[in-house]
């Protein structure tokens, strides 16, 4: 017998949230409530209402607080449209620097876990939370994955290739899905195991409110109205500052004046994500961006709290399972000094070995102690004769009957396991204890893996000119950490190229590329394309170093720089900005300044381990430090500034002293690498290499631009092909860029788009010009390739002449001085006269 709605509402237990369920006749309620959580599937079909709909903005009353002063809720700051034909809509208005963003959900995308669109002018940013039906295997990494999408059709564009849509994530949108990944999953509690998928699309882009931060909002507002248990509710800003004035969410125009550019994220009381890049703020300024920040951030997240009252999901606290607390004791009594032997090896691969070491025999005595059972693989593991043999025995029949051709799960009766505890709880809890065992020796010791202070630095070698036919080179060592740079220069054909949502071809001529091979851990691995560290690594230290490169007005070359992890042990984004800054040297970049990177580690909760309760704050994090640690705070600049920065925390958020403590002791280590920097040897060469393009840049008028590219090219391929040089570059502002592999086809090139488009000066001197043609008032004679000026039959002869032919009986070739032009009916006819009647002239001036 099937149960109606009505009669369900009275069997079931009320849940914590009631589904909206659309008028079926007289007699039916309004609202049938049903638990949501895990039936899904089962009441979409009951959901759908029209396939059309109009999105319409909530009228109702909306949530103002301004950025500096805490309002208490409103009271409706929640607005919900009830429909008879669809679904309830709840939005709000939340105020953002100097206007409003508005928060819509309840309408689209019923099915996931949570989705909310999000907009902000008139770009709207759709995110969505999903879970998995099942929880995965325990491990200590959450199961979460983000895909951030910029769909072309947002801005009215489709995509240029030949395949008409959106593919592979752009390197653009990777770094949005970091800038999403790395707040939420310090929130995200352990123990809970089912995989999270966020999916966030930009869906209109009005070309004035960037979407990358709408994204981490509106991702943050989608994980808390989820059933995802996570801790708290996260916001993401973005500030700017133009006219020494901090702007919240800059417009696309303003952040074009803007000194810096600053993502961050985090909750209503505390950071846990900033990244971004300035020019050579000080620390004490980006202080207060990031003030202006958290401020901003904590009225978005009271906001969202509201709607999470209203409409939010019942959260899955009960599906965190965590390891037996018994069990952590144990492990610390099998491994007890070993492990803290362990931890004291300096070198990384032998302690990584001797801690895997360690972890078989704590796995190897729980198990022969009964404690432990092997994992064993999940699936079935039985035989057929094991199945036959089952199918033999009597059918089980629970709850009613079986229908021919039915599928029955039959009950499995479990034995209560003689195990406790299961392998992967062991290993789980034995990194917790290692982790437990380190923070525990820096702070009571006062010495970390290495043997260094907190404040104390690995030892730094580094050495230029390592490739003699790279262009720029160098090697940077800090530890174990090592990094391989390697400088290409090139012209504007070497430059990336750039497809985003506005509609104009953009390039950028100097790019950083970044890989980490496993063997740099000594480990074996996949080899292909760059995954997201990879290419957010290499934008940090591309941020880094692009504040240094001079204009290219002066220096018009495309700039490439590799670097290539050879070791590593921490930091190894931070290397590669010292390495790189060597190699721009090296490969004769006339760089600003140098610059160098510092990772920078925090113990947040130093009483537990035997400290005085305040932060510690460790400079140049290893590997492990940055595992078992609870921050990593990359800090990149020179002695009096900052240019890049990336900061991401592992618990639940730090606070503005804690940050400040950590840039002031970034600052030291900092100008402590400059100055070990200012020792490379061999140093950088610091002038062009031979193997290196030829570039020279020229100006012509531009209404002579023509003159060299010629009809449909045909001029300038001459040029290229006659002279042997790479390219000729031509710009609309009368810019000629000539790429060359040696001086003398740059020479040849540089004389032939002279003569092009030179214009004669009065009282200039023209030898050697060849007659080409010859009029009744006159002799038109080729002063330049190219170029013919009128010579007066008046100005041929000292003498009188007849005729303009009789000079041809005299000369082939004459000298001329160039001294008027005659403007007759719009057109220019250039004068001349003959040298040998100018000298004349000037001799009887003499006597």
């Amino acid at each position: 017998m099937l149960a109606s709605p009505g009669m369900l509402h009275h069997l079931l237990p009320p849940p914590h949230l009631a589904f909206a369920v659309p008028h079926a006749g007289p007699g039916t309620p309004h609202h049938a409530l049903l638990p949501l959580s895990r039936l899904r599937g089962h009441l979409a079909p009951l959901a759908y209402a029209s396939s059309r709909r109009v999105r319409r903005r909530a009228s109702g009353t909306t949530v103002r607080a301004s950025v500096g002063e805490v309002a208490p809720p409103a009271p409706g700051a929640v607005s919900e449209e009830a429909s008879t034909s669809g679904p309830t809509k709840f939005s709000m208005k939340i105020p953002v620097g100097d206007r409003h963003i508005l928060v819509e959900t309840g309408h689209i995308g019923r099915q996931a876990s949570a989705s909310v669109m999000v907009t902000d002018g008139e770009t709207i940013v759709y995110s969505s939370v999903c879970l998995a039906d099942t929880p995965n295997d325990p491990s200590d990494f959450f199961p979460m994955s983000v895909h951030y999408q910029e769909r072309l059709s947002a801005a009215g564009r489709t995509s240029g290739g030949f395949f008409k849509r959106e593919g592979r994530a752009k390197d653009h949108e990777v770094l949005v899905c970091r800038l999403i990944d790395r707040p939420l999953r310090p929130t995200m509690p352990k123990g809970f195991y089912y995989e999270t998928q966020i999916l966030s699309w930009v869906f209109s882009y009005d070309g004035i409110h960037s979407p990358d931060c709408l994204a981490v909002t509106a991702a943050g507002i989608a994980m808390a109205l989820s059933e995802v248990p996570n801790k708290q509710t996260i916001a993401g800003v973005r500030i700017g500052m133009v006219n020494d004035q901090f702007v919240v969410n800059p417009t696309t125009e303003q952040m074009e004046d803007s000194e810096l550019d600053l993502v961050m994220a985090g909750t209503d009381s505390a950071i846990l994500m900033i990244e971004g890049y300035c020019d050579f703020l000080t620390e004490e300024k980006l202080l207060q961006a990031v003030e202006t920040g958290q401020v901003a951030i904590r009225e978005i997240c009271k906001a969202i709290d509201g709607l999470v009252q209203k409409c939010g999901k019942k959260k899955m606290v009960d599906a965190i399972d965590l390891p037996p607390p018994e069990l952590y004791r144990h492990v610390e009594d099998i491994s007890g000094d070993e492990l803290v032997k362990a931890l004291q090896i300096k070198e990384k691969i032998l302690r990584r070995k001797a801690l895997s070491a360690l972890e078989g025999k704590v796995i190897t005595i729980l198990s022969e102690q009964g404690y432990v059972a092997k994992d064993e693989p999940s699936g079935a593991s039985e035989n057929l004769a094991d199945i036959i043999e089952e199918e033999d025995e009597d059918e089980v029949i629970v709850d009613g009957e079986v229908d021919e051709g039915d599928v029955h799960i039959k009950p499995v009766s479990r034995k209560p396991p003689r195990q406790l505890f299961s392998e992967v709880d062991v290993k789980l809890v034995f990194k917790e204890v290692s982790s437990k065992f380190l923070r525990r020796r820096i702070v009571e010791g006062g010495k970390r893996s290495d043997g260094r202070s907190p404040h104390e630095l690995r030892p730094i070698n580094s050495q230029c000119r390592l490739l003699p036919r790279a262009h720029g080179s160098a090697l940077f060592t800090r530890g174990e950490t090592q990094a391989l740079a390697v400088v290409t220069l090139g012209d504007y054909q070497m430059a990336q190229r750039i497809d985003n949502l506005v509609d104009t071809e953009e390039s950028k001529s100097f790019y950083l590329q970044y890989t980490f091979p496993p063997s740099s851990v000594g480990e074996v691995g996949r080899i292909g394309a760059p995954n997201r560290r990879e290419i957010g690594h290499g934008m940090l230290a591309e941020r880094a170093l692009e504040p240094i490169l001079p204009p290219e007005e002066d220096f018009p070359y495309t700039i490439r720089v590799e670097s290539t992890i050879t070791e590593s042990n921490g930091s190894s984004s931070m290397a590669s900005v010292c390495g790189g800054c060597l190699a721009l040297q090296d490969a004769g970049v006339p760089i600003k300044c140098p610059v160098a990177g510092i990772a920078m580690g925090l113990v947040l909760d130093t009483l537990e381990f035997g400290g005085d309760g305040m932060p510690l704050i460790l400079s140049d994090i290893t590997g492990s430090e940055d595992a078992s640690g609870d921050m990593d705070f990359k800090v990149a600049g020179n002695e009096n500034g900052i240019s890049a920065f990336q900061m991401d925390i592992k618990v639940v958020g730090i606070t503005l002293p804690i940050m400040e403590q950590a840039l002031l002791q970034a600052r030291d280590g900092r100008k402590h690498i400059l100055n070990e920097m200012s020792k490379c040897s061999p140093p950088p060469a610091k002038v062009l290499s031979l193997y290196a393009p030829l570039i020279h840049v020229m100006k012509v008028k531009p209404n002579k631009v023509n003159l060299i590219i010629g009809s449909g090219g045909k001029t300038i391929k001459s040029i290229i092909e006659e002279t042997g040089v790479d390219a000729i570059d031509t710009g609309d502002d009368g810019t000629v860029k000539i790429t060359a592999r040696d001086l003398s086809s740059l020479e040849k090139s540089k004389t032939i788009i002279a003569n092009l488009t030179m214009v004669p000066k009065v009282g200039e001197i023209y030898r050697n010009c060849e007659i080409k043609s010859i009029a009744p008032y006159g002799a038109f004679v080729e002063i330049a390739p190219g170029r013919e000026g009128l010579c007066h039959i008046s100005e041929l002869s000292s003498s009188w002449l007849a005729k303009a032919e009789d000079v041809r009986k005299y000369h082939k070739f004459i000298c001329l001085l160039y001294f008027s032009a005659i403007l007759a009916s719009s057109t220019c006819y250039v004068c001349f006269r003959l040298l040998k009647l100018v000298i004349a002239l000037m001799s009887s001036l003499l006597r």
